[in-house]
Order: C-alpha cells, then structure tokens, then sequence
C-alpha cells in the first residue's frame, strides 16, 4: 500500500517535470533553432546536391547565421 503510494507520487512528480520541460522558454527555442538548422540542411544539401548531413549543418549554421538569428528573435519580442 505504501509502496504503491509513493509509486504514484514519482509518477506525478516525473509527469509534472515532463510538463515543465516541455513547455519551458528554453525546449521552444532549441525546438524554434533545431527547425532552421533543418531548412539550413535542406538549403544546403539541394546547393550541393547531396545531403550535407546534420552534424555539418549544426555546425554550419551556428556560425553563420546563429547570433543574426538570435537577434532577430531578440527584437521581435
């Protein structure tokens, strides 16, 4: 019975962590940056002709267009 108890209360308590998170400014702007590192790829790799994959884009885009985009999101606020 105790067990179950505290069972149940990890699982809320984990639930509601899972809500935070999810619904926090910060997962919104990995999620709103991680959107334009994938145009970025697909911009790329079509330039290219074959796909430049992830990694390259991440890295691509973060030093290129990362510190224009954050200031960009910056002023739209």
């Amino acid at each position: 019975m105790i067990l179950k108890r505290i069972s149940n209360i990890v699982k809320e308590s984990v639930i509601s962590a899972e809500f935070l998170f999810y619904n926090s400014a910060i997962y919104r702007e990995f999620l709103e940056e991680r959107e334009e590192v994938l145009k970025h790829k697909w911009l790329e790799s079509e330039k290219k002709g074959y796909d430049i994959g992830y990694s390259t884009a991440l890295i691509n885009w973060i030093l290129r267009h990362r510190a224009n985009w954050r200031n960009y999101k910056k002023d739209e606020k």
